[in-house]
């Protein structure tokens, strides 16, 4: 019998990892040494390493200045640790047919893991050199209810920093000291930059650091609500960059393009988007140089993404997940899911926004199904279909009522939503596949608690819109809304999803 061979590709031992007296030529972001902190970026993950750090780089390489990032994880240990080893250096793979394209930032000045003090971060914070604070943290990073839009009081991390904690747990708490060491030092001013898929996420932001203070004794909350007042900014910004987590694969990818071993490089799609409120208390980096566009008005851009994007993007992965394919091209290919992916676009999501002057409708939505269509990066269903209890609420919530109220049943959406309550909490009895059971998400113990109580779709649907603590309790008010997502369920329980897919399509063209 023949020994079996690994599919996996392996990065040869032999090459030298990448640092600084190994970097090649012509592959760092920019010219020279890397700058001094100007930026504190809570989030360090492989988005931020994509997404700022490249545009940094680049704005660096155009007219210096002091923009190194200081940069902080609290959910990995590893990678920072990787990072560090590498003299703060990695690459960024762009992964798409036909390119070959690689580059290494070099804009770090730390990197901290969850191993870490925060106490750190929050000193950093305090430094007058800080002119931006950014972050990266999920939609569920921000600790906030969906119900009350404010923090989450009843988590006990919030209820730590709230306390007084000197090592903040949570991204808001840890700015909001941050700020705090600030007031009471020499009041410099600062702009607290968001760089996370949420709605206005610099006024969130700036809405979760006001409740923040609000809940300090009076006299830490005079002072600082002042300084917040005369010398802090939060922009809103939307980003847009497919980035994947990193594997061998791309350790692979890497290696072959440098020539030297990186053991945590990022792969990402060649597309990338950063629209900005050009709203900086403290001044910042050229990011225009890399193609970063400032706006008066972000929110166009924002529900563009959000709903055209993230929304249909959600629908691939839940119906992919069910159908068994693996990656979202996969799912993007099969008829019935583009034909889902098409009319959710186009006629739900579509008619529910504004498109910015900038932007062609037509050849945006084209050049969505050409980045959903990337096999070799090969975006997984499991991953874009993790957190969808935190990411599902903002696409879908006001796009449905818009719809209700027009007399038309948003069929997509509802089957969208049926999609993820198959593979987060699939009823007893029901096997949603492999793709599925992968997602993430942290509703998903409390999700499943109650569908262990429940007997029918009908039954759970209205359980996880009732006492989920998920969506909005607008949506269960909607006519006919949560018992059509019922039906999806029962139709995905019983008939499989492209039974429920076909019916979405029969009823849609009755519209």
């Amino acid at each position: 019998m023949k020994e079996m061979l690994s599919t996996e590709p392996r990065v040869s031992g032999d090459l030298a990892l990448l640092n600084e007296s190994t970097i090649p030529p012509g592959v760092r972001g920019h010219s020279g040494p890397t700058p001094h902190t100007g930026i504190v970026h809570i989030g360090l993950g492989n988005f931020h390493r994509a997404h700022l750090s490249v545009y940094t780089a680049k704005a660096i390489d155009a007219d210096g200045g002091d923009w190194g990032i200081f940069a902080s994880s609290s959910m990995d240990r590893d990678m920072p640790a990787a990072l560090v080893a590498q003299d703060l250096l990695y690459s960024v793979v762009d992964i798409a047919p036909g390119t070959q394209a690689i580059t290494v930032p070099a804009v770090h000045t730390a990197a901290l893991g969850c191993d870490a003090d925060s106490a750190d971060v929050v000193a950093e914070i305090a430094k007058a050199g800080t002119k931006i604070v950014t972050l990266t943290v999920t939609e569920a990073g921000y600790t906030f209810s969906p119900s009350t839009n404010g923090l989450n009081l009843d988590s006990p991390l919030v209820q730590g920093d709230l306390a007084g904690a000197t090592s903040p747990a949570t991204a808001i708490g840890q700015v909001t000291r941050g700020l705090q060491a600030r007031a009471l030092t020499h009041g410099a001013p600062v702009t607290v930059l968001s760089c996370d898929n949420l709605v206005d996420n610099g006024d969130h932001t700036a809405h979760l650091v006001r409740h923040f203070v609000e809940l300090l004794p009076a006299d830490e909350r005079g002072p600082l609500l002042a300084y917040i007042d005369s010398s802090v900014t939060f922009p809103n910004s939307m980003v847009d960059r497919i980035v994947l987590a990193t594997d061998n694969r791309h350790r692979a990818m890497a290696a072959k393009r440098l020539g030297v071993r990186d053991a945590i490089p990022v792969p990402a799609e060649p597309f990338t988007m950063w629209v900005l409120q050009d709203n900086f208390a403290a001044g910042r980096p050229r990011w225009e140089v890399g193609g970063a566009i400032f706006t008066d008005d972000v929110a166009p851009y924002d529900l563009l993404k959000l709903r055209l994007l993230n929304g249909t993007h959600s629908l691939l992965a839940y119906l992919g997940a069910l159908d068994g394919q693996a990656t979202i091209p996969d799912a993007r290919f099969q008829g019935f899911i583009e034909h889902a992916a098409r009319t959710l676009l186009n006629d739900e999501y579509l008619p529910t926004l504004t498109v910015p002057a900038a932007i062609d409708a037509d050849e945006y939505i084209e050049q969505l199904f050409s980045r959903w269509s990337n096999s070799v990066l090969a975006d997984p269903t499991s991953r874009v279909g993790s957190l969808g209890s935190v990411k599902l609420p903002q696409r879908i919530t006001e796009p449905v009522q818009h719809h209700i109220a027009h007399g038309v049943m948003p069929e997509n959406i509802c089957l969208t939503v049926a999609g993820f309550l198959a593979c987060i909490a699939p009823l007893d009895g029901y096997e949603p596949g492999p793709f599925a059971r992968a997602m993430l998400d942290p509703a998903k113990d409390r999700l499943a608690t109650l569908a262990a109580k429940c007997s029918t779709a009908k039954e759970l649907t209205w359980a996880v819109f009732e006492q989920g603590d998920v969506f909005a309790p607008v949506l269960a008010e909607q006519p006919g809304f949560v018992d059509r997502v019922a039906q999806y369920l029962d139709l995905i329980i019983t008939s499989g999803i492209r039974t429920a897919a076909a019916e979405a399509a029969r009823a849609s063209s009755h519209h």
